[in-house]
């Protein structure tokens, strides 16, 4: 499109200037760790894929000079001092501004080829989310025990909060503006991801997936990711989610078990008093009554918080309405 000079801006009405298209501004980033034998590559080839897009790397206390690759890459390069990708998506999330965000890791395990398909179908559809599905081109681009670990996850949480996931622990998303602006980002590492799959699917945001090529980390990469303890706490945060959102659910569960063993301890008690008159296993008959109460009150916790969590999701629906949509494509 040709550029306009200010006195031709100037002598338009008010309402064509207001209809002047605006580029869409695009964001790439990159939360990174002792990532220097992939970050290099991993500019370069985002840059050449979206060639419009500027591109942001959090460097989160590398030691092994990635930051100085980066820059070198021609990247913008922040710094998080707290340790862990949540810190590090929370520093970019606060800090960037753009219309359409890619979020991809530093570890070039991602293809950048599918970064204008996704930036594009979320354009597209007035989507707030697209999601990189994983899809492994070698069998050992997937560490032992990962893949299982990722349905066993994705499934307890698409059970939990609603069947629209395939891949929750995927590095690679691209966001609306809607989406970033509104996520609270309260996650400290790897469980970040499970974050970003719970929020859109609590808010009800529109959202697609899109099968992306998975491959082996390059030679001298090396992963971050500890399977044992990182499964754990993203099994920890599905737990405060689960809490935090589904209370009713959460604390229903410990009510039934409460009530449950009660009435296996205090059942025979019952009988035994109906049938004698004689309440011979007394400290028995009141752990059973504590348990009932126990019960009890965790049912009424639940129902009490869900009223909470509800003021709390239309907070999150608000602050979400707050930020303007991205206009559609045709």
């Amino acid at each position: 499109m040709s550029s306009l000079r200010n006195d031709e801006i100037a002598a338009r009405p008010a309402r064509d200037i207001q209809l002047l298209p605006r580029p869409r501004q695009v964001a790439v980033l990159i939360p990174c760790h002792n990532e220097a034998a992939a970050i290099g590559t991993v500019i370069n080839d985002f840059a050449g894929h979206l060639p419009n897009a500027r591109i942001y790397v959090c460097d989160n206390n590398s030691t092994d000079g990635t930051k100085a690759i980066a820059q070198a890459a021609g990247a913008l390069v922040l710094s998080e001092p707290l340790q862990g990708k949540g810190h590090a998506v929370r520093r970019l999330f606060a800090d960037v501004e753009a219309d359409i965000y890619v979020l991809v890791d530093g570890d070039d395990t991602y293809d950048p080829a599918a970064a204008p398909t996704m930036v594009q179908l979320l354009a597209r559809d007035g989507l707030d989310m697209v999601t990189g599905v994983r899809d492994a081109t070698m069998h050992s681009a997937y560490r032992r025990g990962h893949r299982f670990g990722n349905v066993l996850l994705t499934g307890l949480v698409t059970r939990i909060f609603g069947n629209r996931v395939s891949d929750m622990l995927s590095g690679y998303r691209v966001f609306s503006r809607r989406f970033v602006k509104s996520l609270p980002a309260l996650a400290i590492g790897f469980e970040t991801e499970t974050e970003f799959t719970v929020h859109a699917l609590e808010l009800h945001m529109p959202i697609a997936e899109l099968r992306t090529r998975y491959r082996e980390r390059p030679e001298g990469s090396a992963s971050k990711l500890r399977t044992i303890a990182d499964g754990l706490r993203i099994l920890r945060m599905i737990a405060l989610l689960v809490k935090e959102q589904r209370p009713v659910g959460f604390f229903g569960v410990f009510g039934f078990l409460f009530l449950l063993a009660a009435l296996i301890l205090g059942v025979p008690v019952v009988l035994e008093f109906m049938r004698t008159g004689l309440v011979p296993r007394f400290p028995t008959a009141i752990l059973a009554t504590g348990l009932v109460l126990l019960s009890f009150l965790s049912f009424a916790c639940g129902v009490i918080l869900d009223s909470v969590a509800r003021g709390r999701k239309e907070m999150k629906r608000l602050a979400y309405l707050a930020v303007p949509a991205l206009p559609h494509d045709p």
